[in-house]
């Protein structure tokens, strides 16, 4: 196997685990002292995205840390077999679950800081 793609597979997983840990954590503590929690975890999850994004060419890692933090999120909002929940069905709850969504979405697709073409006529 070529190096540069076990590289890419590598950097991917490291961006999944990543992306794994910080939804979980994030997700236990969005609604401790409400709204901070939920801001600070928002937070959290955009330090991390948009530093993969300026870290690492391509949207790939970014893309795979986004679908873990949106899995790890999405798993712990099922109810469990005795009806308990982490994200509660409140304001809170969907806030939590749609700023996350739209914040995992805009991280993957804004534009790349690397794919800024040249004006003409300008010195570098």
């Amino acid at each position: 196997m070529d190096t540069h793609l076990l590289g890419r597979i590598g950097a991917a997983l490291v961006g999944a685990i990543a992306g794994g840990l910080v939804g979980l954590v994030t997700t236990f503590t969005h609604r401790q002292l409400p709204p901070w929690g939920l801001i600070a975890g928002l937070l959290v999850i955009a330090a991390l995205l948009a530093g993969l994004r300026l870290a690492v060419a391509g949207r790939l890692v970014a893309t795979v840390a986004a679908l873990a933090v949106l899995a790890a999120v999405g798993v712990l909002a099922l109810p469990v077999g005795s009806g308990s929940v982490l994200v509660a069905d409140d304001e809170l709850g969907w806030t939590w679950l749609v700023a996350t969504a739209v914040l995992c979405v805009g991280a993957v697709a804004w534009p790349s800081p690397r794919a800024r073409p040249e004006r003409p006529g300008t010195d570098a």
